[in-house]
């Protein structure tokens, strides 16, 4: 009960500091400059779609083409740049306006917030890349509010689970725990038994967070708030990161003795096998980061993809059922999209239980 209340606390805080930022409302579609052509309905496609999988400041559910509206709430941005400032995104009007705040000028350009002066100049290099300076950003950005939606949901299916067994060993859960605990039982018998052995115990917390995250977050992904936070690779950073300081501070004698002096191996291979093992350490996060943010990624873009044949084909109707065709593969792709949402969890738990037993594997000495 006392975490119960602790974790509401918490949610509750963050709720009321992003409040006053998060307001619902309409904001209409800005110009986009004199003499510039009017988009092409591909060019409208590939943008739409590249916006969908970058993170970004101003939750959008959904735009009014006809009206020229977005429908949605801003977020609070947070700048460290001299102290602390903090203001609504909305005050960017979607990259439009230049926003002052206390004698200095920020503008947003391509999802990034950039220093500049009050007629908004930016200066870019021969690439198109802007080469102003930054500030230091701790943005709530629409990821950040996945992250919060994913852990309120872990805290509340998690909470009502432990709440069961508090019960006895002989009660059986209920409502949501009802539907977590095969899943914890899954990743207990299949992914940390047999990787980890008898230390198992030790490392359930994080294989149990890691995979439940991943997994609410995948889900969170394919419904309508177009949420893409395993496809940022800064996440899938962190989550490796994490797999790696765990095998590096829990490993024993025995793997550090088998990356620097192998052990049955003749000596002078043991020098040229040595690097080797070295950057084997730094390799196996690094396929965990780019596993994860790959294919998480590429189901996102074709489904979008697929999606978008609808509105291509709104002016070739003569097409005998080209729009049912394009609406059944992506139905079909969106049922796939949930078992991949389930297999790369399963992945990253299974491979992060894996390097885990590997550090911590006690070797038989003869």
């Amino acid at each position: 009960m006392v975490s119960l209340k602790r974790a509401l606390l918490f949610f509750a805080v963050i709720f009321f500091a992003v409040a006053p930022f998060a307001t619902v409302h309409a904001v209409e579609e800005g110009h986009h400059g004199h003499g510039e052509q009017p988009k092409s309905q591909a060019e409208e496609i590939q943008e739409y779609s590249q916006h969908h999988l970058q993170d970004d400041y101003y939750f959008s559910l959904f735009t009014d083409k006809k009206a020229g509206k977005h429908y949605g709430f801003p977020l609070p941005v947070i700048l460290i740049d001299g102290g602390l400032k903090m203001f609504s995104s909305g005050a960017f009007h979607h990259g439009e306006k230049v926003v002052e705040k206390d004698g200095q000028f920020y503008t947003l350009y391509h999802g990034k917030i950039y220093k500049t002066d009050a007629a908004g100049t930016l200066a870019f290099d021969e690439h198109g890349h802007a080469t102003n300076a930054k500030p230091l950003d701790f943005s709530i950005t629409k990821n950040v509010v996945g992250l919060f939606l994913a852990a309120a949901l872990l805290f509340w299916g998690f909470i009502s689970l432990a709440g069961t067994y508090k019960k006895g060993s002989n009660a059986l859960p209920k409502g949501i725990g009802r539907a977590l605990e095969p899943l914890v039982l899954y990743v207990r018998d299949e992914m940390a038994m047999p990787n980890i052995g008898h230390r198992y115990k030790e490392f359930m917390p994080y294989l149990l967070s890691v995979f439940f995250l991943i997994f609410v977050l995948n889900l969170l992904g394919l419904t309508p708030l177009g949420f893409n936070v395993t496809g940022n690779i800064s996440i899938t950073l962190c989550l490796a990161l994490f797999t790696f300081l765990i095998t590096t501070f829990k490993a024993n004698k025995d793997y550090w003795k088998h990356i620097f002096w192998m052990p049955g191996v003749p000596v002078p291979f043991k020098f040229v096998l040595a690097p080797i093992e070295v950057l084997g350490m730094f390799t196996k996060p690094f396929s965990l980061m780019l596993r994860l943010f790959a294919n998480i990624t590429a189901g996102h873009a074709v489904v979008m993809g697929l999606i978008a044949i609808v509105y291509l084909f709104q002016q070739q109707l003569t097409i005998p059922g080209s729009i049912g065709v394009s609406l059944v593969l992506t139905l079909i792709l969106t049922f796939l999209e949930l078992l991949v949402a389930f297999l790369q969890a399963f992945i990253f738990t299974m491979l992060s239980s894996l390097f885990i037993g590997m550090a911590v594997e006690e070797h038989a000495h003869h």
